[in-house]
């Protein structure tokens, strides 16, 4: 282990202590004094930023990560905001999740306590410092950031930036702080730093994730990449699933809750398919698609990569399938497990898409776009896990503690 990093892991340690016992409203005085130096901090910020999206464009950065680097006014202002929702969410730590009397006159609580440390690994996105060090502090644990070396310099303003602010506040430092070392081989030490760092999560594309789930001593919570599927059901709207199919896919796509492939019933698939063919188009949109989408000008024949591939730009994978099984058959195959969308009026094929579809959200006449902790309301997310265990879905501030039982007694003895 590094002597660096393991100095960094002890006073992220150390730190962590102090916080386990702060109020509620030391906290959220940290969390509004960070979101304030973030926002006075704007033109520091944007100006490193410019100089890692510049180098990253000269470096040949594939257009759907420049996007994921790059901040603007708008973008930083929303990472402020999210700092400020955190703030405002209800304190996990000490929450009761199940309490009891035991026959005995046992007292029995569970309760929601901090992790301690957490290790985030992830690419681009400097946006995730930010949420990440906000929902880390409001749910008592100290966070240790290894951003990619693209953001470098976007993560070193932001990361000294909120350091200042929490000292400021009166919380330590190094309740937030860089993993130090250049190349992989920081991230490489975080993985190993098993027993100074409690949890790590992953947030990138499935090279990454892989990396990080298979070479990590660390516990990981895996945040997936995401193959997500709007299904178009015989009895949709198709008003609706124009709309919802257009939003899902092309409102962002460079974010692993956009729409990659389509699926449409053949019953509804002669009017919909030349709509949908036309509309994505009209917004740029690459159409892969089966012998009933290739039939129309501009749609690129699909493979079987195609169904597989998470694009994170404007193209799409489309196909007609015969029916609901057959369109649950294929969501099961070439799903990643992270959102899928079924368009419909039946309540019946709805609740059966909810039940037989493995996926962490599972939406109904709604744009895959929602799957996200801030849409539903948890504030700023750490990612979203596509795993089973420790949490599924958009982690927000309940996801982000771990719980310990507390048993209390009047000098029971077990027989």
């Amino acid at each position: 282990m590094p002597d660096d990093l393991r100095a960094v892991a002890d006073r992220a340690r150390e730190a962590s202590r102090r916080l386990a016992t702060a109020p509620r409203a030391v906290k959220d005085t940290a969390l509004h004094a960070m979101a304030d130096a973030v926002l006075e901090a704007r033109a520091d910020v944007l100006a490193a930023n410019a100089e890692d999206v510049e180098a990253a464009r000269e470096s040949g950065t594939a257009a759907h990560l420049l996007d994921r680097l790059r901040l603007d006014a708008e973008r930083v202002a929303a990472t402020a905001e999210g700092l400020r929702q955190v703030a405002s969410l209800p304190d996990p730590v000490g929450e009761v999740v199940r309490g009891s009397r035991l026959p005995n006159g046992l007292e029995l609580r569970q309760l929601r306590v901090p992790f301690g440390v957490v290790g985030v690994i992830y690419e681009a996105r400097p946006n995730v410092t930010t949420d990440a060090a906000g929902i880390c502090l409001k749910a008592g644990s100290a966070v240790l950031l290894r951003g990619s070396a693209s953001a470098l310099r976007s993560n070193t303003v932001v990361v000294r930036v909120l350091r200042t602010a929490l000292e400021e506040a009166g919380l330590p430092a190094d309740l937030v702080a860089l993993v130090p070392g250049e190349g992989r081989e920081g991230a490489a030490a975080l993985m190993r730093a098993r027993g100074l760092v409690d949890v790590l999560v992953p947030r990138g594309g499935a090279g990454l994730i892989r990396s990080v789930v298979e070479s990590s001593t660390v516990p990981v919570i895996e945040t997936g990449v995401g193959n997500c599927h709007v299904y178009v059901d015989a009895s949709a709207d198709l008003d609706m699933a124009l709309s919802i199919v257009a939003n899902a896919k092309t409102q962002r796509t460079s974010v692993c809750n956009a729409a990659e492939s389509l699926l449409v019933h053949e019953a509804v698939a002669d009017e919909l398919v030349p709509r949908l063919v036309a509309l994505l188009q009209e917004s740029g949109v690459t159409v892969h698609g089966d012998e009933r989408f290739a039939a129309h000008a501009g749609v690129v024949p699909a493979t079987e990569e195609d169904w597989a591939t998470e694009y994170l730009s404007l193209d799409i994978a489309a196909r007609v399938v015969p029916d609901l099984d057959a369109a649950i058959d294929h969501v099961r195959r070439w799903s990643t497990g992270h959102s899928e969308a079924i368009v419909t009026e039946s309540r019946s094929a709805a609740d059966r898409f909810v039940a037989e579809v493995d996926a962490a959200a599972v939406l109904v006449n709604a744009s895959t776009r929602f799957v996200d902790g801030g849409e539903l309301g948890f504030g700023a997310e750490i990612g979203i896990s596509t795993q089973k265990l420790h949490a599924r879905g958009p982690m927000g501030l309940p996801e982000m503690t771990t719980t310990k039982y507390v048993v209390s007694g009047h000098g029971q003895t077990r027989s």
